[in-house]
């Protein structure tokens, strides 16, 4: 048994795997925390989603994909909350419009490609392909998205459960939305060689939402997601070594649904 753990850490490319996994889920379950608690899983969505045309447009100019990725994130943070102030749109509509378009871009830009083959790790994941480079913008990105949850953790919070008694103290949920916004798409950004594009929502809900069943406060709340991520990132890498027909991606998302599927069978009723 004991061989069985050690035998994937003699592999350099599964240490940096590890590394990758564990940066990423500590950073997709603080920022879940408040994705799951605003009720946000579909915007989390669309900006994990919307990053493909940044990255595959990224990857065909020979620029750098998470700076593709980055811009095409924030974009579709300010273009749906510019539909959304406009008269006679809803939130989820905009959000909804962003998305569509977004993704459409990204796979008429994959049509450019010699082979779509070239991003199946961008789709679905390929963590085991971290380099040292990619390593440091996500660690790089969990440093910055982390110091900004520390920052700002009391206006956060107090906007998340209560935006009117936030407005009175001067706490501006709007902005403070916007804010978790952008750190969203920074976290997406990191995790999408982690899990790939259509898998990086998965990251932000399945922990948080395990901790949501299992914690009272919102540091709890993250403490739970946080152990959840760790365990079912290493456990679907470990799957993924022993079993080479299932993708890293795959494994990682499938292994961190079963603490949730458990919590909700057996965590008390909030």
């Amino acid at each position: 048994m004991l061989d069985l753990l050690l035998e994937p850490l003699s592999e350099p490319f599964f240490v940096r795997a590890l590394l990758a996994v564990a940066l990423g889920g500590v950073t997709c379950a603080c920022l879940g925390a408040y994705v799951v608690l605003r009720r946000m899983a579909f915007v989390s969505t669309a900006l994990t989603h919307s990053i493909l045309p940044g990255v595959v447009g990224a990857m065909l100019l020979g620029f750098s994909p998470y700076l593709g990725a980055l811009a095409a994130a924030l974009l579709t943070a300010g273009g749906a909350a510019w539909l959304a102030s406009r008269k006679g749109a809803s939130e989820d509509s905009a959000i909804g419009v962003m998305l569509s378009v977004m993704f459409a871009a990204g796979v008429a830009l994959m049509q450019q490609a010699n082979s779509w083959r070239d991003f199946a790790g961008l789709l679905f994941g390929s963590v085991v392909a971290v380099g040292a480079a990619d390593l440091w913008v996500i660690a790089a990105t969990a440093v910055g998205v982390l110091f900004g949850l520390r920052v700002l953790h009391k206006e956060l919070e107090l906007a998340s459960f209560d935006e009117e008694y936030a407005s009175l103290l001067g706490a501006r949920p709007g902005l403070m939305r916007m804010v978790l916004l952008a750190l969203v798409a920074l976290g997406a950004v990191s995790c999408v060689r982690l899990v790939g594009a259509l898998l990086t929502t998965a990251l932000f809900v399945i922990p948080a939402a395990t901790g949501v069943l299992l914690g009272r406060t919102v540091p709890q709340v993250m403490a739970w997601g946080v152990a959840c991520a760790l365990a079912g990132g290493v456990s679907g890498l470990y799957l993924s070594y022993y079993l080479p027909a299932v993708p890293s991606g795959a494994g990682i998302v499938l292994c961190c649904a079963v603490p949730y599927l458990l919590a909700r069978l057996f965590a008390p009723r909030r």
